[in-house]
């Protein structure tokens, strides 16, 4: 289990140098992304030419019957690598399908380090790390994820925890929005946005703060939402 960078920039800075000597050196993969894994392969200077190596996708898309041919080669005895589109693969991904296939058949599964913008978000917000959730997305109705935000208060208040969520980039301001109107004026409101990059951006504040701020520019960007209710 491969993880790759999260944007564009050094991957040294990233990725150690055992995860990127271990993935110049397989020749097979699955990812989310054929292009993108390619990329990713041209880019730490792989061992292997780039038309060598097996590349089979792993997304949305893929029928659970499918999953049996993508863990063909391990079963032959070659090393697989699973990576994801950015970050760390099968969490908030479809890899973990794959895992579970490869857990059942007694085929090792090896993570390896990199960086995950859950936790790198959760680390840096000031909220509580001892108790937290992550929710993938949230509905993109608005009447229900208005809903799904008071729920999350609810449950943030009575256990005391942190509750993490992402949305798909050009809903960002939509999302933030709801959540700075939404929310309880004493609840804290973290975005992370851009983890790993020059660009990188990390705020938290209570609702009634950030009501009354410029907003941030998060439009198209990479972003995690985080907030603790009081």
């Amino acid at each position: 289990m491969i993880p790759v960078p999260l944007g564009l920039g050094p991957i040294p800075s990233v990725l150690p140098d055992a995860v990127i000597s271990r993935a110049k050196q397989l020749g097979h993969f699955v990812a989310e992304n054929a292009k993108s894994a390619r990329a990713f392969l041209k880019s730490i200077g792989c061992t292997l030419p780039l038309q060598q190596i097996d590349i089979r996708e792993l997304n949305e898309h893929t029928l659970e019957e499918e999953l049996d041919t993508l863990l063909a080669p391990a079963r032959n005895g070659h090393d697989v690598g699973l990576i994801s589109e950015a970050g760390c693969p099968a969490v908030a991904d479809p890899g973990k399908n794959l895992v579970a296939l490869a857990h059942q058949e007694g085929i090792d599964v090896v993570p390896m380090v990199g960086p995950s913008s859950i936790l790198l978000a959760l680390m840096a917000s000031g909220l509580s790390g001892q108790s937290f959730a992550f929710h993938g997305y949230l509905p993109v109705k608005d009447e229900l994820r208005q809903k799904r935000i008071r729920e999350l208060e609810h449950l943030s208040r009575t256990g005391k925890t942190t509750q993490v969520f992402i949305e798909t980039p050009y809903r960002n301001r939509q999302l933030f929005e709801a959540l700075i109107r939404i929310c309880a004026p004493d609840t804290m409101i973290c975005i992370a946005t851009d983890l790993t990059l020059d660009t990188e951006r990390i705020v938290t504040a209570t609702a009634s703060i950030w009501r009354n701020r410029t907003r941030p520019e998060i439009d198209r960007r990479p972003t995690v939402f985080l907030f603790q209710a009081a």
